[in-house]
């Protein structure tokens, strides 16, 4: 089975997938600031347990919270990367405070890196490369470029009709262009995990999109409620999973939060019966 982990990095986003034969995604690169000096980063965990190889680094949009942890990419072998790739330069480096200019820096350097033609054994839609795994990306590419959220990546990882849906950041007009895509919606319809767009906020809710993914079980990265919070909007499209308490006991949710829930980690795929979610939290 694929193992899904998304972690609480408070307001942010980062997900690190581990596929059945142990080739490592990582969709986003949040970090939780916790003040006093303490930061949480997902990339230097994964390092300190023994990961050295990141084999698709996924970023959906280049904001600060999906990219703060990216410096310490350079830690890691990338073996392949996926980005939006109608932005400019300049749509990107629009508004960075001088402090965050080194990140966005290697964030581009990264951009033009990964422009070759990836080898056809990390190629992420070949689910043989990765243990029965199949991983699509999908973003629109007539959206204005003046909105950076709109140009969000969703990814969708599927393991035996197992599916766990990651969108970036995308308001209406980004969904509105992807439902256009037959492909797109074959590959999110009946999804088992969503992760909410952008955070949970009202911004990223729309109606045709979540209609189409009706998900076991949504999933909000956020650090604290707002006025913006969909969570009853989520909730309501969501049917319901086995939730495991690390503690004990199981009970049946429609939406979880790293807010509330902290680290989610979820085994998906193939189990001993079949077709299988499996979600745990603290």
């Amino acid at each position: 089975m694929s193992t899904v982990i998304f972690w609480d990095v408070l307001h942010g986003h980062a997900t690190t997938v581990i596929a059945p034969n142990r080739r490592v995604f990582v969709v986003d690169l949040g970090q939780g600031s916790y003040g006093s000096g303490i930061t949480f980063s997902p990339l230097v965990y994964l390092f300190k347990n023994g990961i050295r190889r990141i084999d698709h680094l996924i970023i959906s949009h280049p904001h600060l919270d999906h990219i703060d942890d990216i410096l310490n990419v350079k830690h890691f072998e990338v073996r392949a990367m996926t980005k939006p790739l109608y932005l400019t330069r300049s749509d990107i480096m629009d508004g960075v405070r001088d402090v965050d200019r080194p990140k966005y820096d290697y964030y581009w350097w990264l951009h033009q890196k990964y422009v070759e033609q990836i080898d056809p054994r990390d190629d992420a839609t070949q689910a043989a490369n990765f243990g029965g795994l199949r991983v699509q990306s999908f973003a629109p590419r007539t959206c204005a470029r003046s909105n950076i959220n709109n140009h969000s990546i969703v990814t969708v990882f599927e393991e035996s009709a197992v599916k766990v849906v990651v969108p970036g950041d995308n308001e209406a007009c980004s969904f509105a262009k992807l439902l256009k895509s037959p492909d797109f919606c074959q590959a999110v319809a009946k999804a088992d995990v969503l992760l909410a767009p952008h955070h949970g906020r009202k911004a990223g809710t729309y109606t045709e999109f979540l209609k189409l993914v009706n998900p076991k079980l949504c999933v909000i990265s956020d650090g604290r409620a707002t006025e913006t919070n969909a969570v009853s909007v989520y909730s309501r499209f969501a049917r319901g999973a086995h939730v495991k308490r690390c503690s004990g006991g199981i009970c049946v949710r429609r939406c979880l939060s790293t807010r509330n829930d902290g680290t989610i980690q979820m085994s998906f795929g193939w189990g001993p019966a079949g077709p299988s979610l499996e979600v745990e939290i603290a």
